[in-house]
């Protein structure tokens, strides 16, 4: 019997204003589940789980039990602000049942992440710019807030950087620092948290150059190394990072995009880095493709390998299977998941394609 993968996809449900302006229709009904084959590639639909307000990004916990989902809203209830969602996941079947809802003290949260020892859950609110810390539960819920952060501050872009935007969560590789890209104040904001407390104390931010954007970054697998993606610049940084103080050194900036004949409108959106550490991709919306770069796991320093078109529009949200061997690539504007083969050499082979409404965040996970 082939091995199989389980793959959940969060989805805009209803309409959606982005910070750029636009206004997006959100097609999704919930959250929807699929099975991914690792000899084969196909992927299908194998449940759903109806009735959840724009579920836009997900993350599971580490025993497998618990699944949390952002309500990317401007209003949750009486109160100007989004919400999360915690649901229990069914051993057997995978089905997801409600267990409660927060309120997340700002609008639009679009990133959720559980901390390394899964004692706690961050939010970040994009569009008030904030970041918000639960204490997980013992039946995996969540209780209310231990600490709500709000960023403050603007940069050089008029219309994208009127003010703080936080867009993710990452923590360093031991779990002792989190780190918040702020595409509104050019800065991945560091944090040390209190696992006992659930609280967060500032500490050294590194500061990007004027209007590039940061929005999400991943460490390589070594942990000497971190990689962060520029939404408005549309460019990687490479950066050493100090485990001892959770600082970083830049060492590298490289295009997310390498087409000359290009001329229209791109921005970032994701980035990610294979198990073992050889290749890292990033997204490009507008011009819809992904690039790669081959790592040098020596230096941290990245090298072109090639880009390739994601067969769909707006590829906001893609993931790496846990085995390496797999591509999904979740297009937003264009109803579809990409799964596209990893070679050898980082190259992405198109394998197959199926239909997902809205579909921002895909998230591939080994259950058994």
């Amino acid at each position: 019997m082939s091995k199989k993968e389980t793959v959940f996809v969060g989805t805009y449900t209803q309409p959606i204003l982005f910070g750029t302006g636009q206004i997006l229709q959100g097609k999704g009904k919930g959250i929807y589940r699929y099975e991914l084959d690792l000899d084969t590639g196909a992927i299908e639909q194998v449940g759903f789980t109806p009735d959840v307000v724009n579920p836009s990004y997900l993350v599971l916990s580490d025993d497998h039990k618990t699944l949390y989902a952002v309500n990317e809203l401007k209003k949750f209830k009486d109160m100007e602000c989004g919400s999360i969602s915690a649901f229990s996941v069914d051993s057997a079947t995978h089905m997801l049942t409600l267990l409660n809802q927060q309120p997340t003290g700002g609008t639009d949260p679009c990133h959720v992440v559980v901390s390394k020892n899964g004692t706690h859950v961050f939010v970040a609110n994009f569009m008030s710019g904030s970041v918000c810390v639960y204490p997980v539960q013992s039946d995996g819920s969540l209780g209310e807030a231990s600490q709500f952060i709000q960023h403050e501050g603007y940069s050089v872009n008029p219309k994208r950087q009127r003010g703080p935007h936080a867009h993710s969560t990452t923590f360093s590789p031991d779990g002792r620092f989190a780190f918040v890209p702020d595409l509104g104040i050019d800065k991945l904001v560091a944090y040390e948290p209190d696992y006992t407390t659930g609280k967060l104390a500032a500490t050294d931010s590194f500061a990007t150059l004027p209007g590039a954007g940061p929005r999400h970054c991943v460490f390589h697998p070594n942990g000497k190394f971190c990689y962060l993606t520029n939404e408005l610049d549309c460019t990687i940084y490479a950066m050493r990072y100090n485990a001892a103080d959770g600082t970083f050194e830049k060492l590298q900036s490289v295009p997310l995009m390498m087409d000359d004949s290009f001329t229209g409108e791109n921005s970032g959106a994701d980035i990610q880095i294979t198990p073992d550490g050889h290749f890292l991709y990033g997204s490009n919306r507008g011009h819809n493709s992904l690039i790669c770069y081959k790592a040098d796991t020596e230096t941290g320093l990245l090298c072109y390998v090639g880009m390739t078109d994601c067969h769909g529009g707006v590829p906001r949200n893609f993931a790496i299977d846990p085995t390496g061997r797999y591509v999904i690539v979740a297009n937003q504007d264009t109803d579809n998941l990409v799964v596209f083969s990893i070679g050898i050499d980082g190259v992405l082979t198109y394998v197959t394609e199926t239909f997902a409404p809205t579909p921002v965040c895909v998230r591939l996970y080994l259950l058994g």
